[in-house]
């Protein structure tokens, strides 16, 4: 898979673990409102995101029960109508990620990630993240 560049020279490629700013908009304003992003560095002091990369510019994402990558299903992509609190979730429509765009994903189920935003700018990468303890709850 062909790695993409930030405007400051970093390559990114499928399954890359990154933290990321939402930019300013209507998901970083939702994500904020419902606590899914805490307070930190980015847009509006909100905090980064640590997912994954799931899909670059130029690939197809198909958004069904599950989302598929250029037809092949990401696992642990379900989609939920509503969030553990009950309140609804959209889900992102699917589509060619535009180049210089990253679909973000998380395997925790509870994940606010591009299954529901959509592809984000790579402009917004802070850097790589490693993990070093995890755990599944």
């Amino acid at each position: 898979m062909d790695r993409v560049g930030d405007p400051g020279g970093v390559l990114v490629v499928v399954g890359d673990r990154v933290f990321i700013c939402l930019p300013p908009g209507a998901a970083l304003e939702l994500g904020r409102s419902r606590g899914y992003i805490g307070p930190g560095l980015c847009a509006g002091r909100t905090g980064p995101l640590i997912k994954t990369v799931a899909a670059l510019g130029g690939q197809t994402i198909a958004v069904d029960r599950l989302v598929t990558v250029d037809g092949r299903p990401l696992p642990h992509s379900e989609i939920h109508a509503a969030d553990a609190a009950g309140r609804p979730l959209a889900r992102y429509a699917g589509g060619v990620v535009p180049t210089g765009r990253l679909y973000l994903h998380s395997d925790f189920a509870g994940s606010y990630d591009s299954r529901y935003f959509g592809p984000v700018p790579v402009s917004g990468l802070l850097g790589f993240a490693e993990p070093v303890l995890t755990f599944t709850p």
